[in-house]
């Protein structure tokens, strides 16, 4: 079937990952020890949804309040808004990422855009480099319970795309995108510009490697035409 839609993660795929991670995670982690949370139960080298996760089973597991844990998750976000804020402020689109969008747009290729960043950070860089247009739906974690690799995002996004799974590329520089888009039996692309290697992405559901976003118009063509 031809491809007829893409999905792009946005930091480290479209944009310089620039998120100070290691910050981040040193200051939430901080923060659920102060409210009460063990330091054992949670690791600095997880991420945010990861602490967050073993935060709920803890408070469930001592019977504290679900409305207690909804505000710990809301003080969570707001710590890691602040960071991507910072991050969205002073990064820079990737080499050919607008040329690329211009592209697809011209090849009548649909776009859709899933992020585990807030919605205002996102929003933030697709305005500041006016790339916005480009993209059919954005879906960041603002707007599901579970983000990437849980499906939900990518779910949210291929409904709102009216697309299927089988004509859709998921291009993202994670593994968790690439988990996504094998659990979805989707097109997994792999950049390794951000997060993860080359060897890591193939290892997680990769069907293809590119090692520039300019490689991905040539490549769908390729695909269709075969």
């Amino acid at each position: 079937m031809p491809i007829e839609t893409v999905i792009f993660d946005l930091d480290g795929t479209l944009a310089n990952f620039n998120l100070d991670f290691k910050t981040l995670r040193a200051e939430v982690r901080s923060y659920l020890m102060r409210i009460g949370v063990p330091a054992s139960v949670i690791n600095v080298n997880e991420n945010i949804f990861e602490m967050l996760t073993k935060t709920e089973i803890f408070v469930k597991n001592n019977g504290k309040p679900a409305i207690a844990f909804g505000e710990v998750r809301s003080q969570v976000m707001a710590i890691a808004e602040k960071y991507e804020m910072e991050a969205a402020s002073t990064t820079s689109l990737l080499p050919g990422a607008n040329e690329t969008l211009k592209e697809l747009k011209r090849m009548m290729v649909k776009m859709g855009l899933c992020t585990t960043s807030s919605e205002k950070a996102a929003n933030y860089i697709l305005k500041r480099f006016k790339i916005g247009d480009f993209f059919q739906i954005l879906v960041a974690r603002d707007r599901v319970k579970y983000v990437k690799p849980h499906t939900e995002q990518f779910e949210v996004a291929l409904k709102a795309l009216g697309a299927s799974p089988q004509t859709a590329i998921i291009a993202g520089d994670s593994v968790v995108d690439m988990q996504s888009a094998k659990e979805l039996k989707a097109i997994a692309v792999g950049l390794p510009t951000g997060m993860s290697t080359m060897e890591q992405l193939m290892n997680n559901g990769a069907n293809y490697i590119i090692t520039s976003l300019s490689d991905l118009p040539t490549l769908i063509k390729k695909i269709n035409e075969s």
